[in-house]
């Protein structure tokens, strides 16, 4: 993962299991129908929404095939969003997340000053 991505995970919202799913999947819709994104990378969730959807499943035991079809999910969109410009990828994570861009890509400096308190 590239450094700027990592910058971005640490600043977004700790958030749970479930609404974590919500925020990635509606990444991945946003990016779906962002022009900038490519096509090639674009099969790769419709690719895994097929597979999962079909009747061929590559493990058909009881609980290894589900955990074979969670792990496919993750992995797919894992792999779709590192295919998509990291800057559009950033742009609409901090979209869904409700952040606002970094002060420094807005062009403005905020002076400020440090003053450690001690408590007693």
């Amino acid at each position: 993962m590239s450094d700027k991505n990592n910058e971005l995970m640490s600043s977004t919202p700790q958030v749970g299991l479930v609404r974590g799913i919500l925020n990635n999947l509606k990444l991945i819709g946003r990016l779906m129908a962002d022009r900038r994104v490519s096509l090639f990378a674009k099969i790769i969730p419709i690719g895994a929404l097929a597979y999962l959807v079909s009747p061929i499943d590559a493990i058909s035991l009881p609980i290894i095939g589900v955990v074979d079809d969670a792990a496919l999910l993750w992995l797919s969109s894992y792999v779709f969003t590192e295919f998509c410009p990291p800057d559009v990828v950033e742009e609409h994570t901090r979209a869904i997340y409700g952040l606002d861009a970094p002060a420094a890509e807005k062009g403005e400096v905020v002076d400020g000053e440090v003053t450690d308190v001690e408590e007693k």
